[in-house]
């Protein structure tokens, strides 16, 4: 570590446990987000290019997922090898080099920030504007929404991960438990246990192979922020055997959430894609609605949904900023931003790295809710954002994904599993290859520059990256923490 005393050591004498690492990973992936507003996308309805996979969505979800399994694999392998606080940075790191590291890292934590800084705002607008519309009141203002999240986050931010961490895992264990049982009930009563084979054949998409692979690419978006578990390996009391553990885990378990909560939705509307795309804006929240309205729940339920879905909206939102923090307080103590980020708190947690993020977040409420930057026309403002700054970040770590996937070629080829390693390299490869030319194929501006954008902070961190006299190498011993360091934390 360039770095490298003891007040730049995270965690101090707590230290994380397995559930923590499982909680940030799935925490981060937002899985009740995701399949709320993203399996339109999947279907074709509200996709930019006007293509998906049709009803044959949830066989796109299992290609996906077999692709992510392979990234979750060359994860795991790293996270024996390298336990650091900027996990995926070290990872292109030590494949690939040091300088394609640091503009990798660089891309990839703007990435992580902009995914958080923009669901802040569209969390605030979700909660204004649901409420507003079941009960016709409106308590507060948008903005005081936003700056009462805003004050959460930094206050968890401030008193540790492991708070983070235990807050995220009660949020997506009662919106994954609300929502997979709901599913299941939605298969049942729609007699969708009769039409499986409807449901993963090519030939329920309008356009056979050739739409389920292209809803394979928003597949993979489903999937991001899997490995984020890994930034946790400085924190973790046994980070070789829990962080492993915790990203294949994740994956697993997430990957049949998506896949039994996608066909819920097309049985749901009874393979009916003419239906499905009267309900594209949020067709979970139109199947928990009462009977009359084409649902198989109550206005109740509708509001149950409603709110376990901005539960899993806000643990995105923390595992977004404990990911983004940690990662740029490794590149801070490896000389690749201001020194002053690398701060650590009496509590362990890193306050310079912290308060940038936080500082960041600021600037994006203030544009959201004084400007119309990246406006999109009959779109909230909020969501507009969150479709720039969430496009934006999808793209950055879809190519950090990539990057990993050709790097472990390297990185881990003396690690004695040279079959695994090429076909989990290239399932990797494949999927994420897909998912960047599903972020740039036939989307239209705005939201367009936000990929392009990406490519030239990429492109200008490596000019920068090779004017460097010194890069740094992936770090991969942490053994100068002391046994209370190490010791674990308890529940």
């Amino acid at each position: 570590m360039a770095m490298g005393d003891a007040a730049n050591k995270l965690g101090g004498k707590k230290k994380l446990t397995l559930k923590d690492a499982v909680a940030q990973s799935i925490g981060l992936m937002g899985p009740v987000f995701s399949i709320a507003f993203l399996v339109p996308l999947l279907v074709g309805i509200t996709a930019a290019s006007g293509r998906g996979a049709g009803n044959a969505a949830a066989l796109s979800v299992l290609i996906a997922a077999v692709g992510v399994v392979g990234l979750g694999w060359i994860v795991a392998e790293y996270t024996r090898k390298i336990q650091a606080a900027g996990s995926l940075y070290d990872y292109v790191t030590d494949g690939l080099g040091g300088r394609v590291g640091t503009a990798a890292g660089w891309l990839y934590y703007t990435g992580m920030i902009s995914l958080g800084s923009a669901i802040l705002p569209m969390i605030g607008g979700t909660i204004h504007d649901t409420i507003l519309a079941e009960f016709n009141v409106e308590p507060f203002p948008q903005l005081v929404w936003d700056v009462i999240l805003f004050l959460i986050v930094a206050a968890v931010m401030y008193l540790g991960v492991a708070l983070s961490t235990r807050v995220q895992l009660v949020l997506a264990l009662i919106s994954l438990t609300v929502v997979a049982v709901f599913s299941i009930f939605v298969i049942a009563k729609s007699g969708g246990i009769h039409h499986v084979v409807t449901g993963f054949s090519p030939n329920s998409s309008p356009t056979h192979w050739s739409g389920v692979l292209f809803g394979v690419l928003y597949g993979v978006l489903l999937f991001t922020g899997f490995e984020t578990s890994a930034n946790l390996g400085e924190e973790t009391v046994n980070p070789k055997h829990d962080i492993p553990r915790a990203v294949l885990f994740s994956v697993l378990a997430i990957g049949g959430f998506y896949i039994v909560a996608t066909f819920a939705q097309m049985s749901g509307f009874h393979f009916n894609l003419t239906t499905f795309s009267k309900n594209a804006g949020a067709p979970l929240f139109t199947l928990a609605g009462p009977s009359g309205a084409g649902g198989y729940g109550s206005v109740f339920m509708r509001r149950i949904v409603e709110l376990v879905v901005v539960f899993d909206m806000i643990a995105v939102l923390i595992g977004c900023a404990v990911s983004a923090s940690r990662g740029v307080f490794a590149m801070a103590r490896d000389n690749r931003l201001p020194r002053s980020f690398g701060k650590i708190s009496s509590k362990g947690t890193p306050t310079g790295a912290s308060n940038f993020v936080m500082f960041i977040y600021a600037i994006v409420i203030t544009l959201t809710v004084t400007t119309s930057i990246f406006a999109i026309p009959g779109l909230p403002h909020y969501v507009a954002m969150f479709s720039w700054f969430s496009t934006y970040g999808g793209f950055a770590i879809a190519v950090i994904y990539l990057l990993i996937s050709v790097g472990a070629l390297i990185g881990l080829r003396d690690r004695g599993k040279t079959v695994t390693l090429w076909l989990a390299s290239c399932a990797g490869f494949l999927v994420t290859a897909g998912a960047i030319f599903g972020s740039i194929y036939k989307v239209t501006a705005p939201t367009i520059e936000a990929p392009y954008t990406a490519a030239v902070v990429l492109f200008v961190g490596l000019v920068i990256a090779a004017t460097m006299k010194n890069t740094p190498r992936a770090e991969t011993d942490f053994s100068e923490l002391t046994e209370s360091e190490k010791g674990p934390l308890k529940l």
